[in-house]
């Protein structure tokens, strides 16, 4: 069965399954996403670094997604914006790297008590704890060779990077509140194996708003585990983790979003990579949302390329160079060369 195939056979199951299961709303699509952190944009108050924050106000809350890099620089961006981060409703910590979650100590240090999600890890670094079963015994040794004189607690609990923080760990897709979950994948990519990473859905009338960190167990499937919520999937941002893939797999990839999961609006940023964003504007077109540094953009049914508020234009002076020439060639990405592969070889299997 061919990859294309399997997408749409998912798809159709998604579907399925989120009509079966009557999926709750939240409470209004209206709202906006403004990128805090990232090492793209146009805005001269703020400072661009390799990494990903986003605050996402909608359906009534405020939502902080991802704090950066660096303490500092992330506490300048703030600032810059203008947010308050004493009256957060919570913060989502996609994942354990560096790059997402470093300014969560100046999230602290203002909102000390903020609920914070994170994915929950044995030994992780937002804290954890197991049954002390998890160790072999060995009876025999004295008390004072035994791990805690062999009368270890039946559970054993692992401190944080951040003690005293309110965290609370997610292990599996969760629904936080009515209308909104949080998605949790795990990655299966080399480098990344094992990787939990968690995706924020907001289930609005307009269809799911989704917001991704890095996007480390593929976007495809975050986008799949999206669509089981609500089939309709409205408006896609952050980072791809398509930063140094292939002609060929961004291809696919671009294929997926747009054919077969019908993603209405994109707005790509962090280490989606800058091929991709070439690819997503060209398939995109006036759906393509310019997601840069400082920008902030609307969430609700009437989100588009023609109502951006951030400081850039779609494509810059630069950017529009890069384009034009990838516009320029007959098949820029591959995908009618990877769709006429698909096809012969359906074909070839329907001879056999």
């Amino acid at each position: 069965m061919t990859r294309h195939v399997l997408f749409t056979a998912a798809a159709m199951i998604a579907s399925a399954a989120a009509i079966g299961a009557s999926p709750g709303y939240a409470q209004s699509s209206t709202g906006q996403i403004t990128v805090l952190y990232d090492a793209f944009g146009k805005d001269d108050a703020m400072r661009k670094d390799w990494g990903f924050s986003a605050l996402v106000e909608i359906a009534g809350k405020r939502i902080l997604f991802d704090t950066g890099d660096d303490r500092d620089i992330f506490a300048a961006n703030v600032k810059a914006k203008n947010v308050d981060l004493t009256k957060l409703d919570f913060v989502v910590l996609s994942h354990r790297h560096g790059d997402h979650m470093a300014g969560l100590a100046h999230v602290l240090s203002v909102n000390p008590t903020v609920k914070i999600y994170a994915p929950k890890e044995g030994f992780g670094i937002y804290g954890s704890s197991l049954p002390s079963s998890f160790y072999r015994k060995a009876e025999a040794l004295p008390p004072d060779m035994r791990y805690f004189d062999g009368k270890p607690p039946e559970v054993m609990t692992f401190g944080s990077a951040w003690q005293g923080a309110n965290f609370e760990l997610i292990d599996k897709t969760t629904e936080i509140v009515p209308g909104i979950t949080l998605i949790a994948l795990v990655s299966e990519a080399p480098g990344t194996r094992e990787l939990k990473e968690l995706s924020l859905a907001i289930n609005t009338p307009d269809g799911v708003v989704l917001v991704v960190g890095c996007s480390h167990p593929g976007i495809d499937k975050i986008v799949e585990a999206a669509a089981t919520i609500n089939p309709k999937i409205h408006l896609i941002a952050g980072g791809f983790h398509l930063v140094a893939a292939s002609d060929d797999a961004i291809s696919k990839i671009v294929a997926a979003l747009k054919d077969t999961f019908k993603v209405e609006i994109i707005a790509p940023g962090h280490c989606t990579g800058e091929p991709t964003f070439a690819a997503l504007k060209q398939a995109f077109g006036n759906h393509y949302i310019y997601a840069g540094l400082g920008t902030s953009f609307a969430t609700g049914s009437g989100a588009g390329a023609e109502q951006r508020r951030g400081e850039a234009p779609a494509l810059d002076a630069e950017d529009l160079v890069s384009y034009r020439r990838l516009a320029a060639r007959e098949d820029p990405f591959g995908l009618a060369t990877w769709r006429r592969k698909l096809a012969n070889r359906d074909n070839d299997g329907a001879k056999r």
